[in-house]
């Protein structure tokens, strides 16, 4: 089976993360997509990001690292291929600028309360678990 390189982004702002409702998939995902040739994960999702939402984040790294780290790279089947992710965490720079594009049905902003209002799937549901605890560390 074939596997596409994608980038994800887990965009934390005031205690809530934002979850797209993907159209095809018909399911609620972070933020992301496909590698074009020649981008780093960086980089397509920062793309993919201004694409899908319109939104400008501020991907959160290890302070150790010059580079953007993911904090999980994963495999998982989206039915007729694989995705290996590099999921990031991200910070919202222009909040007010949220707008989806035609890709998308909604977007919503979730706390971690929140999350078993909408069926998400389990690995998705997962990371964003990991995501916000992460997330409440760099905080710190």
């Amino acid at each position: 089976m074939k596997t596409d390189l994608v980038a994800t982004g887990f965009i934390i702002d005031n205690n809530k993360i934002l979850l797209i409702h993907h159209k095809k998939l018909d399911t609620w995902l972070p933020v992301g997509g496909h590698m074009e040739l020649n981008e780093t994960p960086d980089q397509t999702l920062l793309r993919e990001i201004k694409e899908e939402t319109n939104l400008d984040v501020e991907l959160i790294s290890r302070a150790d690292s010059s580079l953007p780290l993911p904090f999980s790279i994963n495999v998982h089947s989206v039915g007729d291929h694989n995705h290996c992710s590099f999921d990031f965490l991200c910070r919202v720079k222009n909040l007010k600028e949220l707008a989806i594009n035609n890709e998308l049905k909604g977007a919503k902003w979730f706390s971690k309360e929140e999350l078993d209002s909408e069926q998400l799937l389990p690995n998705v549901k997962d990371l964003v678990i990991k995501a916000f605890d992460l997330f409440s560390q760099k905080a710190k």
